[in-house]
């Protein structure tokens, strides 16, 4: 088995009630709980990313007092915030790795992140021999886009469940699945 699921940003922020909230943000979270109850055993590792923003400073011009909503954005996922943490609807029992992205800098994708004891993604695909990864989570115009394109880029095949996945706009989402199929990922339901 080389297979890793990787979870995107499933965090209070990114959902309905958050900063950030996206629609569909809460039953997102609830289908990749079920999709793990029945799929866990698929995968070799299933990493969970986070935004994971310093309270006393911009992170890198990130966060902005008049955000454009393109590069920089309204105070977010800030550590130790309850807007950091996971949906409640998300079940982490079955993730194997959790991973905080941002942390003083802006930060899109899941291969931007660190464990607590620094190990990056891609010394955890290494590490476990991981070929296959499949993708979901939030948003998928941007953190989801962007870690599907890093997998790629890593040399991985590439899965995106598009059930699983929920975006800000409908019209960015829609470029953003686009980009990534073009990019030679496979767009597919999850089947559950």
């Amino acid at each position: 088995m080389s297979r890793a699921l990787f979870v995107v940003d499933v965090q209070n922020d990114f959902t309905e009630h958050g900063a950030l909230g996206v629609v569909g943000g809460d039953e997102v979270a609830e289908r990749i709980s079920r999709f793990l109850q029945s799929h866990a055993g698929d995968y070799e590792i299933v990493v969970a990313s986070r935004d994971w923003h310093d309270a006393d400073n911009d992170n890198g011009g990130h966060f902005a007092a008049e955000p454009d909503f393109v590069d920089t954005w309204p105070v977010h996922c800030v550590g130790g915030t309850a807007g950091a943490e996971y949906d409640e609807g998300f079940d982490t029992s079955a993730v194997t790795h959790h991973l905080k992205k941002g942390q003083g800098k802006p930060a899109y994708s899941l291969f931007e992140g660190v464990a607590d004891d620094g190990t990056s993604a891609a010394e955890l695909l290494e590490r476990h021999g991981i070929i296959d990864i499949d993708v979901v989570g939030l948003a998928t115009d941007y953190c989801v886009r962007a870690s599907a394109l890093d997998a790629i880029e890593n040399g991985r095949r590439v899965r995106v469940f598009t059930d699983l996945v929920a975006g800000v706009h409908p019209d960015s989402s829609g470029k953003a699945l686009a980009e990534i199929a073009h990019a030679g990922a496979e767009l597919v339901e999850s089947g559950d």
